[in-house]
């Protein structure tokens, strides 16, 4: 289900103010600056680095690192580039894991929610292989939940039509979900909803798990 409205609007708001009142932590500072953008933040930041992986071994060396951030719109002095990549490049290899960078940079879940997540995931994967087609979603994702279906504003197959555009690649569309961006998009969603019972609702009746 996609983050509604009124939690996109509360969560760039709450960062927006983070942001004006000073960061210390870099990693903080790319967290929020992801989380203005909305739910779907951390995810493009994922695949702005996946660009930049030109061998596939997901790992990026301090240029392609400063070059993904700056690609993306973030905004870190170079000193703070610096810090955060020396914080990920423990081995002192010159490369970074960008995986788990983006899991330092997701706005952390709690345990109950982050299973749930993972439920709603594996119920729509239903070939266990890690990816969910569109396929998969038809017949699953229940969009009668959906503030501008609730009002007539849109058709059942325009907001069907508007979750799946969430999690393609603008002219890179796939049709394809990976565990990552499903649990990229649900951290953004999480990171709206102070109340965890309301989390929980919100993930079984869109789900139906």
């Amino acid at each position: 289900m996609a983050s509604t409205e009124r939690h996109e609007m509360e969560m760039r708001q709450k960062a927006q103010k983070a942001l004006r009142t000073g960061v210390s932590d870099p990693v903080e500072m790319l967290r929020l600056q992801c989380l203005k953008r909305g739910a779907a933040g951390i995810k493009g930041l994922g695949r702005a680095f996946r660009i930049m992986d030109d061998d596939g071994n997901r790992k990026l060396d301090k240029s392609e690192f400063r070059k993904g951030l700056s690609d993306y719109g973030l905004v870190l002095e170079e000193e703070e580039v610096l810090t955060v990549f020396t914080l990920f490049d423990q081995d002192n290899s010159g490369t970074i894991s960008f995986d788990e960078f983006l899991s330092r940079v997701r706005p952390p879940m709690g345990k109950n929610r982050r299973a749930l997540v993972l439920q709603a995931f594996n119920k729509l994967d239903k070939t266990g292989d890690g990816v969910i087609t569109v396929d998969d979603l038809r017949g699953v994702y229940d969009v009668r939940q959906h503030p501008k279906f609730i009002s007539g504003e849109w058709t059942e197959e325009q907001v069907f039509l508007k979750f799946l555009s969430s999690y393609d690649t603008p002219n890179q569309a796939d049709g394809l979900v990976t565990k990552e961006e499903f649990t990229n998009y649900y951290s953004g969603v999480s990171a709206s909803i102070d109340n965890d019972a309301y989390f929980d609702l919100m993930m079984r009746q869109c789900w139906k798990l």
